[in-house]
């Protein structure tokens, strides 16, 4: 008997770190996302298989003890570590998980995992919906976060996210710009660790100091859908760039690139993962003027965005 699942990676286009402060931030599903399949086997031998694969092949693979998670054998010790943590915590919550005969997991992303795009929410997500546990739960229990990018997993078009008194609420909405032809995705050439990030980002915010700034950017946030010109939107993307490099003391990725005719923004975690550029220029050049900082990947709004 075999199951399957998939959820979509995920952008956060307003609200990067005071999202997990309570502002309404506007989320993002991806075309790009994550496969689980599971099958259960014919034999009962007390173990759990684990193969990964991403687009260049395979990623890593583990055979572990179906009992208690460890006493693995595999390619790669760390991810293997990390997949036992996980599944530990999709057992706490649901202690009959991984009972009766022997199974076998394949995952498959269809991105790079280096791209920051959700392999880990991806995973939580669909582990979650196959053991029947809630995959906020098992998102604190793993790798925290505000929960924006598990909503992003299942949702099937554009979402509001916000938590309110520690809960997470969804909205979806309806954003088609017309001015998407306009719109690009660049990735920067490095993972950032959003862990890390939202972790030193907790320690140094007062919420008291930001309520002004979560104000603001929740604003702008209702604003951003509501644009009819190329003009207000990248505005506003001017401005929340602004208020979040003033909360987390780090310069506008904009200066990197000082000489890019347009308005360039942080997507996520600042100093790495991927920029959203709204620019008058065409496709053509836009790749042309990164490809000379040796930046090649560049999509395309629809191409990337999922819309049902």
């Amino acid at each position: 008997m075999k199951s399957y699942y998939h959820s979509h990676g995920k952008f956060l286009l307003t609200g990067e770190y005071l999202v997990l402060r309570g502002a309404l931030s506007l989320a993002l599903p991806l075309k790009f996302g994550q496969d689980l399949e599971i099958e259960q086997l014919e034999t009962n031998n007390g173990q759990l298989f684990w193969k990964a694969w991403r687009p260049e092949g395979k990623w890593f693979s583990v055979t572990m003890n179906r009992n208690n998670l460890v006493n693995f054998s595999t390619n790669a010790p760390d991810k293997a570590l990390m997949l036992s943590q996980i599944l530990q915590a999709v057992k706490s919550l649901n202690p009959n998980a991984f009972e009766g005969n022997d199974l076998n997991f394949t995952t498959r992303l269809d991105f790079d995992p280096n791209w920051g795009l959700g392999s880990s929410s991806t995973l939580i997500a669909n582990l979650a919906r196959w053991a029947n546990v809630n995959p906020y739960e098992l998102l604190k229990l793993t790798f925290g976060g505000s929960g924006y990018d598990i909503a992003c997993a299942t949702a099937e078009q554009p979402i509001y996210y916000q938590l309110i008194d520690g809960k997470p609420q969804v909205e979806t909405i309806d954003f088609q710009p017309p001015f998407a032809e306009h719109l690009f995705f660049v990735y920067q050439g490095q993972k950032q660790s959003s862990s890390k990030e939202i972790k030193a980002f907790l320690e140094k915010a007062n919420p008291t100091d930001l309520q002004n700034d979560i104000e603001a950017v929740s604003k702008i946030s209702r604003a951003l859908p509501k644009c009819e010109s190329l003009d207000e939107f990248a505005m506003l993307l001017q401005c929340h760039e602004r208020i979040i490099a003033r909360c987390i003391g780090q310069e506008p990725v904009q200066k990197r690139f000082p000489d890019f005719e347009g308005v360039l923004k942080s997507l996520g975690a600042w100093g790495g993962d991927f920029i959203l550029a709204a620019t008058g220029w065409g496709e053509n050049q836009v790749r042309e003027y990164f490809k000379k900082y040796g930046l090649e990947v560049v999509f395309g709004y629809y191409p990337f965005a999922y819309s049902k």
